[in-house]
């Protein structure tokens, strides 16, 4: 990865906690993003589904996948789409 990855900002009801982007994509009009709290080798990366909040649909939430074959399909997904890091689930 030659450029520096942005960082986005979650909030939790009890605290806020920062990750980089390594990744994006949007399959059949959900968007998905990989995250991870560091850029070292072995650090643990999230995969997250964006949704929209039904109360403010200017709000966007970020959430886990609960569906493992979805989670399997998007793992695949980026995977292929960077070569040179290794997912493992």
């Amino acid at each position: 990865m030659s450029e520096k990855p942005e960082k986005i900002t979650f909030y939790t009801d009890t605290e806020k906690v920062e990750f980089y982007v390594i990744e994006q994509t949007c399959i059949n009009g959900v968007n998905y993003i990989l995250v991870a709290e560091s850029m070292e080798d072995e650090a643990e990366a999230f995969i997250l589904k964006e949704t929209v909040n039904e109360e403010d649909a200017e709000d966007v939430i970020y959430s886990e996948i609960e569906d493992d074959g979805e989670l399997e399909a998007i793992t695949r997904v980026f995977s292929e789409m960077l070569d040179d890091i290794d997912i493992e689930m």
